[in-house]
């Protein structure tokens, strides 16, 4: 056993004695300032170039964020619209009091201190003596309460909203803004409080002093979603206590399911934050998108939709915690099968835009399962079987140029990269040279036969015989396991490659091969000849392990997406295998590596798309889904 393991495991037992305290409190406000969501947007409006992380929950179309301590403002800043990309303002509220007839601007407060708890956030700010307390939470995915406390004073709360497009309005005791596309943003504020508005600016008033109040803050669609949910909305703010304990509640199972109990706190605090990025990322039907889900990244502009393989990933995630939404995030998809049962790379709140050109590699059948696992709805597996059979035989008929049983990835419009984007590799080293050739109509494949893709169609087929036996359905079985395994594995290298379509293998030793240990595909000899390729420090034993392309590859360039970086993705599938074929130690030295080198994964930095294998920095996307997934699986796995 290496001796930074042994140290580990000593480490790991010395951390699991808890005490009373902390065993009775509640488990989100164990993990302050989880991530760092500091940032105050200034003027001109940032739009696509805003990466930072953001404060979001409940499936809204919303974020916030705290102010920075370098550009102080009293108050949250925002809200940001994720898919538009808009900052609505800088700060919707920006909190003044008056106390013992002085009134206290907002810009007088300083900052005291900020952080962002797994579900709320967190701001204090002091003039004098006087301090100012602020909480947001998010009560569902069209409203957000904003909780002020201080010491008997009057509260005088302001904002200027930035839209020039926007069409500002009283309602009764709320403003109303209205956005270019129709969306609306209002804040509702108690019936003490005297609401002026003038021009793009309001000022909200207090006629009585107090030691707390509660703002509504609320994000709808369109006019018809704000009607529906108006009776709801006077509800929420009425019952603002009881909301906020619900939200806290939520949060609390979530947590609850997700986190084990015979773990450090360092490993917990890495769950906790993977928790926190797919919730951060959920969002709600909206327009064309029929059913819930997770988006890649909340800081990416491209991201505001649902990919599907990646939806695949969340789902096995989130069926542990978050059932409801995992099922819905597998009929997002599924909503927009074609008659073919093809399944698109994406879907949008406008469907003009979703993707049929190409699809993704079929894990959907393994998300359906592992929903099906936690609680054994047999009504949903029904519903889904038949659209998971159908999507199996489309690749058969779509992506099996010379029908041999063995299926290649492709496309609908007969362009290379949409092929390469099928394999969800977009630039991998295994593709460079490739040429299409045409099956049909409207069916390319690669003149490639790929190992990731048929061990993922021999999964899913050993799966679907299982859900055909449970809910009574026929599924015809011809999948020849050994064909494929051998057909792969070459025996003078003992590693698995990609194939031409004439039965050359290509000689690139990458994760992809890591697939039929993780399906179980490979014999147990065969894998314990892959086992000894990954344990190589020149070909996947980097510093963070298992970088897309061995390390000594010509091509390898460890900054260039899928030409060396490591994805968490694929990680997991490299740590899952070998636990697969018994070597539970070496599994657990791999996972303890990813946990401890990956740049601020244990401090208050986001979990990032895909990571350097020689120094743990975070590259691309911060608050990257699939990565925050697989962390998860990672942790439940450890030690199993």
């Amino acid at each position: 056993m290496p001796k930074e393991f042994s140290l580990f495991i000593v480490a790991l037992f010395a951390a699991l004695s808890v005490t009373g305290t902390d065993k009775e409190k509640k488990i989100a406000e164990k993990y302050p300032q989880i991530l760092d969501i500091s940032f105050t947007p200034t003027m001109p409006i940032y739009t696509a170039k805003y990466s930072a992380s953001l404060f979001s929950d409940a499936g809204s179309w919303i974020g916030f964020t705290n102010p920075s301590a370098s550009d102080w403002v009293n108050g949250f800043c925002g809200p940001f619209t994720i898919e538009d990309r808009t900052w609505i303002s800088k700060s919707i509220a920006e909190i003044g009091v008056e106390k013992n007839g002085q009134k206290i601007k907002s810009n007088q407060f300083k900052r005291d201190s900020v952080s962002y708890f797994p579900g709320f956030a967190y701001m204090s700010s002091q003039y004098e003596s006087i301090k100012v307390e602020q909480q947001l939470f998010f009560i569902d995915k069209n409203h957000a309460i904003l909780q002020l406390n201080s010491k008997h004073v009057k509260w005088n709360i302001s904002s200027t909203i930035w839209l020039a497009n926007a069409i500002i309005k009283k309602e009764n005791n709320s403003l109303n803004v209205q956005l270019a596309k129709g969306e609306l943003l209002t804040v509702t504020f108690p019936k003490s409080f005297n609401l002026e508005i003038s021009d793009k600016s309001y000022s909200a008033t207090s006629t009585k002093y107090s030691d707390g109040e509660y703002v509504l803050i609320s994000f709808f669609s369109n006019q018809k979603e704000k009607d529906s949910a108006a009776a709801h909305s006077v509800k929420v703010l009425q019952n603002a206590v009881m909301s906020i304990e619900q939200s806290k509640q939520r949060w609390n199972e979530y947590l609850s399911k997700a986190l084990r109990k015979d773990l450090p706190d360092a490993y917990n605090r890495i769950a906790v934050k993977s928790v926190v990025t797919l919730i951060a990322n959920w969002r709600s039907a909206k327009g064309d998108i029929l059913h819930e889900g997770v988006i890649p990244s909340n800081s990416n502009a491209n991201f505001n939709g649902f990919w599907a393989w990646d939806s695949w990933k969340h789902a096995v995630a989130l069926s542990h915690f978050a059932l409801d939404l995992a099922k819905d995030q597998v009929k997002a998809l599924f909503d927009y099968q074609a008659e073919d049962g093809m399944i698109s790379d994406n879907v949008f709140s406008n469907k003009a835009r979703n993707n049929y050109r190409d699809s993704k590699p079929p894990l959907a059948t393994w998300a359906v399962m592992e929903i099906y696992k936690e609680k054994k709805d047999i009504d949903f597996l029904q519903y889904m079987f038949p659209k998971l059979v159908k999507y199996n035989r489309w690749w058969y008929k779509n992506r099996d140029h010379d029908q041999n049983g063995i299926c290649e990835y492709g496309c609908s419009n007969g362009l290379v990269k949409n092929a390469r984007f099928e394999s969800g590799m977009d630039n991998a080293v295994r593709f460079d040279g490739i040429q299409l050739v045409q099956n049909g109509p409207t069916a390319w494949s690669m003149n490639q036969e790929s190992v990731d893709l048929n061990a993922f169609l021999f999964f899913e087929n050993k799966l679907l015989k299982i859900m055909s036996s449970i809910v009574k359905m026929p599924y015809d079985d011809t999948f020849d396991a050994k064909k494929i395994d051998d057909y792969f594995f070459d025996k003078e290298k003992g590693f698995y490659y990609d194939k031409k379509i004439d039965g050359n293998f290509i000689s690139v030793e990458g994760t992809e091969a890591f697939i039929p240990l993780w399906t179980k595909l490979a014999t147990p000899e065969k894998a314990a000849a892959a086992i000894e390729m990954y344990k190589k420090p020149n070909k996947f034993s980097t510093f963070i392990p298992f970088p897309t392309v061995c390390a000594d590859n010509p091509e390898f360039k460890y900054d260039t997406y899928w030409r060396g970086p490591v994805w968490i993705d694929q990680v997991y599938f490299g740590i899952s295998g070998i636990r697969n074929y018994g070597n539970k130690e070496l599994a657990d030295t791999y996972t303890h590596q990813v946990f401890t080198r990956l740049k601020g994964l244990t401090a208050s930095e986001p979990i990032n798309e895909n990571y350097n294998p020689s120094t743990g920095e975070r590259f691309r996307a911060p608050n990257f889904s699939w990565s925050a997934a697989h962390l998860l699986m990672l942790y439940w796995e450890f030690g199993k």
